[in-house]
């Protein structure tokens, strides 16, 4: 199976790049998509991820050709 992670914002810099694609043979939660991607990598506080341009849990279960992308916090005026 496989799917496409982006990072936007700030998370772009942070990993050092704007997209992944991972590849997997069992099924993983946002949370473990991250970790795969970014091993070394400590996730800030508060980001934001979605799955298939909607917004998710880091339990939600990310199934073949879906697309996550993590976002830092939104903050507006």
């Amino acid at each position: 199976m496989s799917i496409k992670v982006y990072y936007f914002a700030s998370l772009k810099e942070h990993v050092g790049s704007s997209e992944h694609e991972l590849d997997f043979t069992q099924s993983l939660t946002v949370n473990e998509v991250w970790l795969q991607a970014n091993a070394t990598l400590v996730l800030p506080k508060n980001t934001l991820a979605a799955i298939n341009m909607d917004y998710v849990d880091w339990d939600s279960l990310v199934s073949d050709g879906d697309v996550v992308a993590f976002f830092p916090p939104v903050t507006g005026g």
